[in-house]
């Protein structure tokens, strides 16, 4: 019976975890973008987003991250014989870059606070995507453990995070030609 309830506790870890890693990231392309207004909005901003950041990371992302790791030492404490698995292995490599991305993270949001940080929010929004690539790797290997297709379904996954990753894209330089076209228009005499 413990196997299921730290399976069961192991899932709601990592869906925290996801859902505050992809909203950090997404406050990071705000904090940055913020940059580009004036005073004194940059500044109000700027200390909103901060104070955003520190919650989400404190009291909801490394609380999923830590109940995550917790319950998947629970799950191998009652199957010690799974850490015979070559999937397994796989995984945790996978799991040891999300832990390394999560704590990347912990160190970009004390940048954008101090205000020390360069990266834009186009590379943020680039950033974004690695969490996605992550969850869809190490989700396909807990299913299909040793039986993980490498064939078409591999190749037919790559390219809809790809897709995904160019619509955003697309997306917010349609977004920054719309507000470059807008205060064009604004700047304009009548």
């Amino acid at each position: 019976m413990a196997y299921y309830w730290f399976k069961a506790f192991h899932i709601i870890g990592f869906v925290v975890w996801f859902a505050g890693l992809f909203y950090l990231v997404r406050l990071f392309v705000y904090h940055a973008e913020a940059k580009q207004e004036g005073e004194p909005v940059q500044t109000i901003l700027a200390k909103q987003y901060t104070l955003m950041e520190k919650r989400l990371y404190n009291i909801i992302t490394t609380p999923g991250m830590a109940v995550t790791v917790a319950m998947a030492i629970g799950l191998i404490s009652t199957e010690p014989e799974i850490l015979k698995s070559g999937w397994l292995h796989i995984k945790l490599t996978f799991v040891a870059l999300l832990l390394v991305y999560h704590f990347y993270c912990g160190r970009v949001m004390k940048q954008l606070e101090q205000g020390t940080s360069t990266w834009t929010g186009q590379q943020f929004r680039a950033l974004n995507e690695a969490p996605t690539l992550l969850l869809v790797v190490i989700v396909l290997l807990a299913v299909f453990k040793n039986n993980l297709p490498l064939d078409a379904t591999t190749w037919l996954i790559v390219a809809l995070v790809v897709a995904m990753a160019a619509s955003i894209q697309l997306y917010a330089k349609k977004r920054r030609r719309d507000q470059e076209s807008l205060a064009l228009q604004e700047s304009l005499p009548e």
